[in-house]
């Protein structure tokens, strides 16, 4: 496995043998990783984590002795890795809640922000979901103050710093956009979105494009002498943000129509690579419960970051030192702001079940679906139409023992989530055994 990004070599010798430990729990962690023969266990994460925790104890004690606290080599490098993929690996377990499971998001959303200071386009919409996610991730920390090492705590609130500081910045260049102008610039970044994902479909779509060039001439039009106007005629703040990106998604509908969705063939094997990764993650978003293992996402985690780190002061060049244009460019971007948003959206809905539950837990959320669908339509009119669903809660209710579903010998993560389910599952069943039998009574 390599590297990313390329960094230096330790220079203190005593470092050298920690980045030794560190790559062998690294390659431990990646065989785990690689092993879908069984599920993960709990005590085999927890034993790789405090591996993990020791090494960092010893290097934070190594750099103070001499004075480079903040020293970057190798080590720190191999060091994300781990802590990377154990993040993962909590999740996976089901420990979502719990402080190392927070590694992961602060890597992706600080991507996200990274890349929306960059593109400088973007909704409140955006902001509110980073926020949120921000907020949630340091209530975890807070939650595991007590049971995790201040190492990892201190390097978490550190992370979750960086994110608070780039999204003030982010909030901060829309503080002048009115209310009466939130709903227009909202819908602009929409546009533009929609015009970058159709110039990635295989097959160009020439008439929506059109369709969406013709909305942004109509947004266009409601203008008088260039300025958006309220419903009273008066001329709110923020003109300039959203006039701005009215012309950037003018300009960006027409190069998409003039391209026709052909890339630069110089970028052709980057597009290529960026556009294989997308459509893998989409793929994943919509049977994340049945094929999803969180730790797949290291590798979807570690591409990216390498195509990204490539850029030269932001800029793709090709082999001979060439900037891209601007249509390459910018779906080049596209594509990979895209997967890592498809990174964020899986992690956050990652159900804080073990992937060893995970069988049972998603039969009872089909259960759950089935049965609520069976209610909104009006309910059944006879107690044996629910005998289907009945037999079959019945048999995963067999399954537990003394109210726990065990896995082997283990009890795994999650118990309390499939059981609620459960229970929710028998009380829609119930309800509607009730109402049949009420209702034949009734006739």
């Amino acid at each position: 496995m390599s590297d990313s990004p390329a960094v230096q070599a330790p220079l203190d010798p005593k470092e050298q043998t920690i980045l030794d430990c560190l790559l062998q729990i690294r390659d431990k962690l990646s065989i785990l990783k690689q092993d879908k023969s069984t599920y993960i266990k709990s005590h085999d994460v927890f034993s790789l984590y405090d591996q993990v925790i020791e090494q960092v104890h010893l290097l934070n004690v190594i750099r103070e002795e001499h004075g480079k606290p903040l020293e970057q080599n190798r080590v720190d490098n191999v060091l994300e890795d781990c802590f990377q993929l154990i993040s993962l690996f909590f999740l996976t377990i089901g420990r979502n809640n719990e402080a190392p499971a927070v590694y992961s998001m602060t890597s992706t959303i600080k991507r996200l922000l990274d890349h929306l200071k960059e593109a400088a386009f973007y909704s409140a919409k955006d902001l509110e979901s980073a926020t949120h996610t921000l907020d949630s991730m340091q209530e975890t920390l807070r939650r595991g103050e007590e049971s995790y090492s201040p190492h990892l705590l201190i390097l978490l609130e550190n992370r979750l710093d960086t994110c608070r500081m780039i999204l003030a910045d982010l909030k901060a260049s829309l503080a002048d956009l009115s209310p009466e102008l939130t709903p227009v610039h909202e819908r602009l970044v929409s546009i533009l979105r929609s015009i970058s994902a159709a110039n990635t479909r295989q097959k160009f779509p020439t008439s929506e494009v059109l369709a969406f060039q013709d909305q942004l001439k109509e947004i266009q039009s409601t203008m008088s002498n260039g300025k958006f106007l309220a419903k009273d005629n008066s001329i709110p703040a923020g003109q300039e943000i959203v006039a701005e990106l009215l012309n950037r998604c003018l300009k960006w509908a027409e190069i998409v129509l003039t391209r026709q969705g052909k890339i630069d063939e110089r970028f052709r094997d980057t597009y290529d690579r960026l556009y294989e990764i997308r459509n893998q993650l989409e793929r994943l978003s919509l049977t994340q419960a049945w094929s999803l293992r969180e730790t797949d996402l290291y590798n979807y985690q570690r591409r990216l970051d390498r195509i990204d780190e490539s850029r030269i002061n932001g800029n793709f060049e090709d082999s001979e030192g060439n900037k891209a244009d601007l249509h390459a460019q910018r779906t080049l971007l596209y594509l990979i702001r895209r997967s890592y948003a498809y990174i964020y959206s899986l992690i956050i809905s990652s159900e804080p079940v073990s992937e060893a539950l995970l069988p049972i837990f998603n039969q009872l959320q089909t259960l759950r679906r089935c049965l609520l669908e069976v209610k909104r339509s009006g309910g059944v009119s006879s107690p044996r139409e629910l005998y289907p669903y009945s037999m079959k809660l019945n048999s995963i209710d067999n399954m537990r023992i003394d109210g726990k579903f065990p896995v082997g010998t283990e009890i795994p993560e999650g118990q309390g989530s499939v059981n609620s389910l459960l229970a929710e599952c028998f009380e829609l069943s119930y309800e509607m055994r009730v109402q049949a039998e009420e209702n034949g009574d009734s006739k």
